[in-house]
């Protein structure tokens, strides 16, 4: 069986300095959630707004900078691919959400 070897040099959108960076930011960015659960800063709906848009940040740093997913010619089909996943993960969250919104307002409010 023949082993192929990849040289860095193949893929040069791959550096350490790319990780790093992206280490930092995800790091930061957990501290940051945990910081704003924990600390009593925000309350109600504005915590959950504020993790919601750390989470959101979280995963775009996560796909660009792990993923290496971009707008560039050879990367199209896996960022529509991508974007294509996440329509439909919205789309299942917001049925669901609303057939139990409907559900709890039909049984149990009355």
């Amino acid at each position: 069986m023949a082993h192929t070897h990849t040289n860095s040099s193949d893929f040069p959108h791959v550096t350490v300095r790319g990780y790093l960076i992206g280490f930092v930011l995800a790091v930061v960015l957990t501290v940051a959630s945990f910081w704003a659960a924990t600390s009593g800063a925000f309350k109600g709906e504005n915590a959950i707004l504020a993790l919601a848009v750390l989470a959101a940040v979280q995963v775009i740093v996560h796909v660009v900078f792990f993923l290496h997913v971009n707008a560039s010619k050879g990367q199209r089909w896996h960022a529509m691919s991508f974007a294509y996943t996440i329509l439909m993960s919205l789309i299942l969250i917001a049925g669901t959400v609303w057939v139990m919104h409907n559900v709890h307002m039909l049984m149990m409010a009355r």
